[in-house]
């Protein structure tokens, strides 16, 4: 395939050309629709994605059944879990999911660990996203941990709102990005609506102010 979406990915134009080369001639571009299931628990990877346009959402089920959003990958990045697998040769213990229509890069495993083995600037490119994407994580983990779940619900309605204050996400969808269980996002929203903050109606949240949430999240 050509190599023009390298550039997308600044660590991997420093390869040589040969390398670039070698990369490009075993990788094909894949695209997807929203809601398709990218990866699952269990399964083995078999490619190195490389998200080139669109959101994939990583998520994992306890085994209660509670569901939590570890991260998403956008374009320009890669998939830790992915590259935890390939590097472990182990199988997923999450899954993938695409929220929008995905395009992506897939380089074979072979291709993958070939270029590990004789590539440092690839091993470079492989292991500076992966750090950087590790500590997003452990922030997920610290929130879930000991933030307070007013003031984690407070910051995700704030950041996934749109620009008129709308959300369109169910109270089951909320405490899935939260890992909480639905009946205490329930109550919390509620509370919300009490205060004034937001309105709520099937299927749909609207922000009244935006302010306070943010107060409340900067623990004000």
């Amino acid at each position: 395939m050509p190599l023009d979406w390298i550039p997308r990915f600044p660590e991997l134009a420093k390869l040589t050309p040969a390398e670039q080369q070698r990369v490009a001639d075993s990788a094909q571009v894949v695209e997807l629709p929203a809601q398709t299931t990218v990866f699952a628990p269990g399964l083995p990877p078999e490619n190195f994605l490389l998200l080139l346009d669109g959101t994939v959402r990583v998520q994992q089920v306890s085994s209660g059944g509670r569901e939590i959003v570890l991260y998403r990958v956008t374009g320009g990045e890669s998939c830790i879990m992915t590259t935890a697998c390939l590097l472990s040769q182990d199988t997923y213990n999450a899954e993938g999911i695409t929220e929008t229509p995905v395009q992506a890069v897939a380089v074979p495993k072979a291709t993958f660990d070939e270029m590990m083995a004789r590539s440092a600037e690839f091993r470079r490119f492989v292991f500076a996203d992966y750090s950087s994407r590790i500590t997003d994580l452990l922030h997920v983990v610290e929130e879930v941990a000991f933030e307070r779940i007013d003031k984690r619900l407070a910051q995700k309605l704030t950041e996934l709102a749109d620009p008129e204050g709308r959300l369109s996400l169910t109270h089951q969808e909320l405490a899935v990005e939260l890992g909480s269980a639905r009946e205490v996002i329930s109550r919390h929203l509620k509370e919300f609506q009490r205060r004034g903050w937001l309105e709520m109606t099937r299927g749909q949240i609207k922000l009244n102010d935006p302010t306070a949430l943010t107060r409340l999240t900067a623990g004000e």
